[in-house]
């Protein structure tokens, strides 16, 4: 540390104005150019130009008052949602602590002391006689420190704070979309086993009726008893399905339940079967996930940030200067110690120019590099993630499509198999195990044509959520905090 006078301390500023050292920040590109369109294959057809996903109601794309209602519960009593909120809060403080640096720092520090001085005190090399002492001694003094930005190691911080409040900004509506396209999905999966249940219902009332028929043709001597376990079997089979069914109906129930702030024991979902259609989804073209997707947003900010620290970590090899002065009164008797004669005062400059370190400054700054770096890797497989994710959904919508489809017609070919088992049984052609036979693949095709339903809704969601739920990364630009002149005044 050497002391600079300070007429060369404001010299150096007038040379050095400006003089901010670091990388500027622009993001980098992307892992490689998005195509034009999405993949996307018939049957599935792309919602028009004019369709849009809903901003910050996304939900509401599939027109359910009831899942509507859900959504604002969670927004309103989520618990994971609100301790979001709260790093969001704490972030901007954060960046509030960090612009501090920008403002002088001013304090005092006031005493009173009385004190005794030894009368056998070293001489310190002069002859004289000494002798004990007892005095008072006041002061109240200021201190004033500056520490002059010149190159941007200040700025850097509040760069880095800022990209922080904003990853942290765009991290809360990331914790939004998975939260809510959480519930549509559990809420349609719901939907989904409320029918599955009214399939297999079903499928118990009319094998109920087959075991009655098996009963009285027992009884009548014209089948056997084999045919009778045969179909109470079936039917004690499809009964435990029904249980099961209900079982899986709870818990996704339960998980509705904690997701929008309620006890699991407290919420009940009134049954609906499912009857609804996937709607159509504005996919726009891949380059807009960049701007569309929370989570790009997060890993882009990150990128800021961490460029920020490169810039820090590069001022640490350039001086470090600051301003300072102290002023006060000091005084032995305290009737005059606001004396003008009491008044003391100094200003100052120190310059502290690092030389030998080490390898400690370049060691972070290669450190700081690298982790630069790594979040770009981060950004990159965050955008390729999420091209995949959209991909998967278009497809995966493209396959339920089709699929459920040529289940219908599945369906519709077992109902009339089972007609036409049911009629040559009681007709005395065929055994009764093709009249089970056929219950069985009538009850499994019923079941899948359900199952593949609740797919398709949920695929939707996710479709949606990979979309970025209608979100845009410009809701989280004004997000940063800037120094204010009224701050040099708070303490």
């Amino acid at each position: 540390m050497k002391r600079a006078s300070l007429p060369l301390a404001l010299a150096l500023l007038t040379l050095a104005a400006g003089c901010t050292v670091g990388p500027r920040y622009s993001r980098p590109a992307a892992p490689a150019p998005a195509p034009d369109a999405w993949k996307t294959q018939s049957p599935w057809q792309e919602a028009t130009p004019k369709d849009s996903i809903p901003k910050g109601t996304w939900w509401q794309v599939f027109h359910d008052p009831v899942l509507d209602a859900y959504e604002q519960q969670l927004l309103q009593a989520n618990q994971s949602l609100v301790a979001a909120r709260d790093r969001l809060d704490q972030a901007r403080a954060l960046a509030g602590v960090a612009t501090a640096g920008m403002f002088p720092q001013l304090s005092v520090d006031p005493s009173a002391v009385r004190q005794r001085g030894s009368g056998n005190r070293p001489l310190n090399g002069f002859v004289q006689s000494i002798r004990p002492y007892t005095q008072n001694g006041f002061a109240v003094p200021f201190s004033l420190t500056y520490e002059a930005d010149l190159f941007g190691r200040v700025r850097h911080t509040v760069e880095a704070a800022n990209a922080s409040l904003q990853s942290t900004a765009a991290d809360l509506q990331n914790v939004q979309l998975v939260l809510m396209a959480e519930l549509a999905a559990d809420y349609f999966t719901l939907r989904e086993l409320d029918a599955e249940f009214e399939v297999v219902q079903e499928s118990v009332g009319y094998q109920r009726k087959g075991l009655d028929l098996v009963n009285k043709r027992h009884e009548g001597g014209v089948t056997s008893g084999l045919e009778v376990a045969q179909q109470a079997a079936l039917l004690d089979s499809t009964v435990s399905q029904l249980a099961l069914v209900q079982q899986s109906r709870a818990q996704f129930e339960h998980a509705i339940a904690v997701l929008v702030g309620q006890p699991a024991s407290s919420l009940n979902v009134p049954v609906a079967p499912l009857q609804a259609a996937p709607p159509p989804v504005p996919l726009g073209v891949p380059s807009d996930v960049l701007e569309r997707r929370p989570d790009i947003a997060t890993a882009e900010r990150l990128m800021a940030y961490q460029n920020a620290q490169v810039g820090i970590a590069r001022s640490a090899f350039y001086p470090h200067i600051t301003l300072s002065g102290s002023a006060g009164w000091q005084s032995r008797d305290l009737a005059s110690l606001f004396n003008a004669p009491s008044l003391f005062w100094s200003l100052g400059a120190d310059a502290f120019q690092p030389i030998l370190q080490g390898g400690r400054n370049r060691a972070n700054l290669a450190a700081a590099r690298a982790a630069y770096n790594q979040s770009v890797a981060n950004y990159r497989q965050s955008v390729l993630t999420a091209f995949q994710q959209v991909e998967d959904g278009i497809s995966n919508l493209s396959t339920l499509s089709q699929a459920l489809a040529t289940q219908g017609a599945a369906v519709e070919d077992a109902r009339r198999a089972l007609a036409i088992a049911n009629n040559r049984y009681v007709g005395g052609v065929t055994t009764y195990l093709d009249v089970i036979n056929a219950q069985t693949t009538l009850l499994t095709s019923e079941r899948l044509e359900t199952q593949l339903l609740g797919q398709q809704m949920v695929t939707s969601v996710y479709l949606v959520k990979a979309l970025g739920g209608g979100w845009d990364a410009a809701e989280i630009k004004d997000e940063q905090v800037h120094p204010k002149a009224g701050q040099i005044l708070q303490p």
